[in-house]
């Protein structure tokens, strides 16, 4: 596939001019066919969004084809056919189907698609770059393609308007109810008076809940539920579908977040709402939805009205019960307040958002700025993977150790490879090589010594591990020489942290 050389030169290079024109050269050479899959694999991802594929799989690979044989159209429907293989003997069809297509690429070609399947796929082409490629490609102002974007939630099908009809089909791109957009994201900050710098005030803080995303289309008695990623999950959440049918308006569509409370009302850990989201059947736990923005009332669309306007709107449509806390500020006290009455409260932290600025679909802006406590952790490498797609030959994945005073032992809490540059990457390869006792294909165990700063967004109740508990979005901050192991945090302070949460 001409796809992979040009992955390999985007990534080569550190010139957004010619990222952006080698990304355009590739996509102008697409049939029209594989526009679709051959912008998602630019994107570093799959059209499919799931294969059935596992890194079992993926390591049983063929030798690589000696000449390059394939197209993206061919890469296309063999992948298309894997992600339909279901029932009896599945397992073993998948994994011939997958031997079949790698065994007709070449060791570029094998390392592309692993990449691919593995959603590790880093070759520099964020969706900025390839917006901007898109426009230069079909010829279009930028300007089109980045509101197309907002309003489709989806960067092929932009990709096929603007390469097949120019602005017109950009044009014709529109908040369409019942098709999910890519929603609005927040900036991180340290502190409130660090997130006001950059909203300004007047300001409003919302909590910001220990739930999942949801977008909520209704029409008529039509109602879906989407998550973050736009992934329909309509029916696992009927609670959610007959709180927003039960509301007076014909059509809307919402912004918020669903999670489980305990008797008390205050939120039950995470992995309760994150396991009851992702379960079909009949709900055992049930999921309290709130909102916190409307992008869309009764035929009028309001993603480009100030927030003010949008919440007061929101404030009319939506009951009381229904709508996330929200307080207004002008000071930094003021701020700090409602910040410790939102963990007070269980929650995660707040968002301070900007009453002025529209709904900025898809893009993570200054004027919505989350702040969260931050909680680090001193903890032992145990163990590292070798890493794959662009990791490809160095260490990486880490499993994480707590220290326990009882045994003289470590306990695992997890793995990261979150947080780690390519500087620390190489760095890290050769000091645990150093230190392995067993240097397997897969994993490499070394001697507990190397200490390293974690810092992680909460811990969560686990099976997985023998202390019963694990590190929530854990991500290394550096690494700590000053330290030895005997100075490491323990599994208790681990629990103790736990049981504030």
């Amino acid at each position: 596939m001409d796809l992979v050389a040009t992955s390999a030169a985007v990534s080569a290079t550190s010139s957004r001019k010619t990222k952006v024109e080698l990304l355009a050269d590739a996509l102008r050479r697409l049939g029209p066919e594989e526009i679709v899959a051959g912008s998602a694999y630019l994107a570093g991802e799959l059209r499919q969004r799931q294969t059935g594929v596992g890194w079992a799989t993926l390591r049983q690979a063929p030798p690589p084809a000696g000449e390059p044989t394939l197209t993206v159209a061919a890469v296309d429907r063999a992948i298309e056919e894997i992600s339909q293989v279901g029932g009896a003997g599945s397992q073993g069809r998948r994994r011939e189907l997958v031997g079949a297509l790698f065994a007709a690429a070449t060791a570029d070609e094998q390392r592309h698609l692993v990449g691919l399947f593995g959603g590790e796929l880093r070759q520099g082409a964020q969706a900025g770059l390839l917006v901007d490629a898109i426009a230069r490609a079909g010829e279009v102002p930028v300007t089109l393609v980045r509101r197309a974007l907002l309003l489709a939630g989806d960067l092929k099908e932009v990709a096929v308007a603007a390469l097949t009809g120019g602005a017109a089909a950009l044009a014709e791109v529109a908040l369409r109810v019942g098709r999910p957009l890519a929603p609005m994201l927040a900036q991180s900050a340290a502190s409130v008076d660090d997130a006001l710098a950059a909203t300004g005030v007047p300001a409003v803080v919302d909590v910001k809940l220990d739930g999942i995303r949801i977008q909520v289309h209704r029409s008529g008695d039509e109602v879906a539920v989407f998550t973050r990623s736009l992934d329909d999950i309509t029916p696992r959440l009927p609670e959610v579908v007959a709180a927003v049918r039960a509301l007076p308006a014909r059509e809307i569509v919402l912004d918020g977040e669903a999670m489980a409370l305990d008797a008390a009302g205050r939120p039950r850990p995470f992995q309760e709402t994150a396991s009851r989201a992702a379960t079909r059947g009949a709900p055992v736990t049930v999921l309290t939805p709130y909102f916190f923005d409307l992008l869309h009332l009764d035929g009028a669309d309001l993603l480009d009205a100030p927030g003010r306007e949008r919440w007061g709107a929101l404030a009319e449509a939506v009951p009381a019960p229904l709508l996330v806390g929200r307080t207004a500020v002008t000071t930094p006290a003021e701020a700090a307040e409602a910040f410790a009455a939102a963990l007070a409260a269980g929650q995660e932290g707040v968002v301070v958002k900007s009453p002025e600025s529209a709904y900025d679909v898809g893009r993570r802006g200054a004027a919505w700025v989350k702040v969260k406590p931050r909680h680090t952790l001193d903890l032992v490498v145990l163990a590292v993977e070798w890493g794959h797609g662009r990791r490809k030959g160095w260490l990486s994945n880490l499993h994480l150790g707590a220290r326990d005073p009882q045994t003289g032992g470590f306990v695992m809490l997890g793995k990261t490879f979150k947080g780690l540059t390519d500087e620390l990457l190489r760095w890290q390869t050769e000091r645990f090589l150093e230190l392995a006792v067993d240097k397997g294909d897969w994993v490499v165990t070394v001697r507990p010594e190397q200490v390293v700063e974690i810092a992680f967004d909460g811990v969560q109740a686990s099976p997985r591990y023998p202390g019963g508990v694990a590190l929530r979005f854990a991500r290394v901050l550096r690494y700590r020489d000053d330290k030895t192991a005997a100075e490491a945090d323990t599994i208790e302070t681990v629990k103790a942290i736990h049981a504030k949460t």
